[in-house]
Formats: structure tokens, sequence, C-alpha cells
């Protein structure tokens, strides 16, 4: 039977939660759920980030699944309503919203929600230089006026272009910008506007700058958000691991090619395992010649089990890859478990090997692979 799997960590889910919180001590979490949680699934992981003060989603198709599941906490519409009847619809499930542009506006004071309701807090979006949603520096002012003479309770928000790398110079000003706005509305408008900036980025970069809520996402599933620090520096657990098996050995022998394209020919005479796995499943077409998966091996001896770094040789392809393993035991087995990505190799280093981000290997996983959940996915490797 083919096999392929995506195995969930609950317990590196909450251990990342605790990282943040110990990062950001004195501010509330909405922690990022948006995109079928980066791939993890929604409902895998809601039950490891109850200590979280709210979650984001990205759509309210996804606020309506989180309340499904049995989600009773505030739900952060992050792009807000794309209508007045979804308006209607987080009001109805209890759910508060970004706004930030005038349409937006319009149907939240055309409908205001009663003052128990969760939607009466607007997180007020403000476009400090990312230039993608938000308001300019007047009508910011002037919504932030309409909004709490409405009697809506304001968290002003906006969003890094550059978190990840500390030293970017629009950092400063974005910061700058917000700073100085938070300041202005909370002495003109209401002084108990709160104020939301960072990121999971900007929680590791920015500690003096978190203000009253952060927001991370990528850290949650433990991968590094910053580009001069691996999420083993930043105490971070990968929760998801990628796997599938050993389906057949073979040799391949010298001036031979494997795979489409024949792209890789063997120098010398080389042992080889096809896996069960593919971009068909979310790997990677696209992994340079450093790319490696992690194999597991039992000692028949004492019947330990070690691990080793298998590099992939080939192109991959829809449903399987090949990898060398003639660094390995001459009695592997077939059947034998692969990791694609996990505690290792990181999802992050195959993200850099594929020349893209973790981000987009996590969230572009396909259905095939079969979902379960695990409490023990660490291993130690033996790498040649």
């Amino acid at each position: 039977m083919r096999t392929a799997t995506v195995t969930i960590d609950p317990n590196a889910l909450t251990h990342n939660l605790k990282q943040v919180k110990k990062r950001a001590p004195s501010s509330k979490v909405l922690a990022m759920v948006k995109a079928n949680a980066y791939g993890h699934g929604v409902a895998m992981v809601l039950p490891a980030l109850q200590q979280a003060d709210a979650i984001g989603v990205a759509s309210f198709t996804e606020a309506l699944e989180a309340r499904q599941l049995g989600w009773t906490k505030n739900i952060g519409l992050l792009e807000g309503v794309f209508s007045a009847r979804e308006w209607q619809q987080a009001i109805e499930q209890d759910c508060s919203a970004v706004i930030h542009h005038q349409p937006q506006l319009d149907w939240a004071l055309a409908n205001i929600p009663s003052p128990d309701s969760a939607t009466r807090v607007v997180w007020l979006k403000y476009n400090t230089g990312m230039n993608r949603l938000g308001f300019n520096y007047q009508q910011t002012i002037a919504a932030a006026k309409q909004l709490n003479e409405a009697g809506f309770q304001l968290i002003l928000t906006t969003h890094f272009a550059n978190a990840d790398d500390r030293d970017h110079p629009l950092n400063a000003k974005q910061i700058q910008r917000f700073s100085e706005m938070l300041t202005l509305l909370k002495s003109t408008v209401n002084k108990n506007i709160q104020g939301s900036l960072c990121n999971s980025a900007g929680v590791v970069n920015f500690p003096e700058h978190h203000y009253d809520w952060v927001r991370p996402g990528i850290m949650l599933y433990g991968s590094s958000p910053v580009v001069d620090q691996s999420a083993k520096a930043l105490n971070l657990q990968a929760a998801m691991e990628f796997g599938a098996r050993i389906m057949a050995l073979s040799m391949v022998n010298t001036g031979e090619a494997i795979g489409y394209g024949s792209r890789w020919i063997a120098d010398q005479p080389t042992r080889t395992a096809l896996v069960s796995i593919g971009y068909g499943d979310g790997y990677p077409r696209v992994v340079n010649e450093e790319a490696c998966v992690c194999v597991l091996a039992k000692n028949k001896q004492d019947n330990s089990v070690q691990s080793y770094l298998c590099p992939v040789r080939g192109r991959v392809a829809m449903d399987m890859i090949v990898i060398d393993v003639s660094q390995m035991p001459e009695d592997i087995s077939l059947d034998s478990k692969v990791i694609l990505w996990g505690s290792s190799p990181h999802v992050d280093e195959v993200a850099a090997q594929a020349g893209t981000i973790g981000y987009e290997l996590l969230c572009r996983l396909s259905t095939r692979p079969d979902r379960l959940k695990n409490h023990n996915l660490r291993c130690h490797l033996i790498q040649f």
C-alpha cells in the first residue's frame, strides 16, 4: 500500500506558542491559522493553541470552520469582510475584523454590533509602507474618529514589509509611522486605543515594539521567521513531519542516469531506493542537488533505530523520488520510513534547496498524504 503521511505534533505547537509568550510576555497573542493553519490542518492545531487569546484567519469561511470545530474565543478576520452581508455574518459569529478601506468602514457604521459583541472590536489598518492594505495617514485619523464615535473599540494595526531582515531601512520608518499614529490617536481620539505591530519576525526582531497584541504565524509551526537565525537557534520545534516509505531498492551502474531528463548520472555504482512521494504530494520538483531526506533504519542486532541523511538523485516526479542509500547498511529493508521534512531535514532547509520559503512548501501540500497526529517526532541523524 502506497504510504505518504503528514504527521502533526501538538506538543511542538504548544511549545512554540510558549516561546511567543516568553518573548512577548505583556502582549496578547493572535495566533494565525489561515491557509488551513499553514498547511497543518485547522482541526489538528486548534486544541494545541488553546492558550492563545484569539486566532487569525484570512476569510469568513475559515472563521466559520474554526467555530464549527469548537473554537469559542475571538477570531480575527485579517482581511476584513468582503461584503455588507459578511459583516452581518461576522456579527452573528462573534468575530472581530480588520477595516482597511472605505467600503468596510461604511458597512461597519451602517450596522453597529451590540456593546457585548466581539465584532465591536475593530482592527484599524494603517498603511505604513507595505502598500497593500490600509488607510493613509489622514484616512486613518478620520476613520478612527468615526469608529470611536460609533462606539467601536479600536486596535491600530499595520504590517511589516521586511521584518525578517532586522536592518532593512523601511522597518525603522514603519515603526516610527505606527508609533506616531498610535500616540496621536490615543491623545486625540481615545486613550484606550490599542496597538498591534508585530508578526512572527517582529516578535523576534523588535521586542521593544510588541504593543498590546502580537500576531505570530510561521513561528508557531516551528519555522524561522528571520533571515539570520535558524528555527533551532530560536528554540522552535517543527510541528509537521512529512513522510513516506521505501517502495523498491535498486543498483545503478556507473554512467547510467536516473529519472526524467537524465540530469543525474552515476559516477560510480550506486545503491538507490525508490520512495513513494513526489510533487503530487507536495514535495517540490525543483530541489537542487543538495537536497536530502532522512531514512530510518533498524539495527537488526539490537533493534535500535538509526537515521541517515540520503541525497535525492535525479528529478522529482509526481509520485516518487529516487534517493542514494549507498552509505546505509546493506540490509536496509523495504518499507523503511523516509522523512522529507521534520526536525531534520527542516522544511526551511528543503525550501532553500527549492529556491522558495518554508511557508510555501507547508501551504501547498496536497490532500493525498494521510493526516496523522503524533506526540514524538524527534530523531537523531547520522550524516555522511
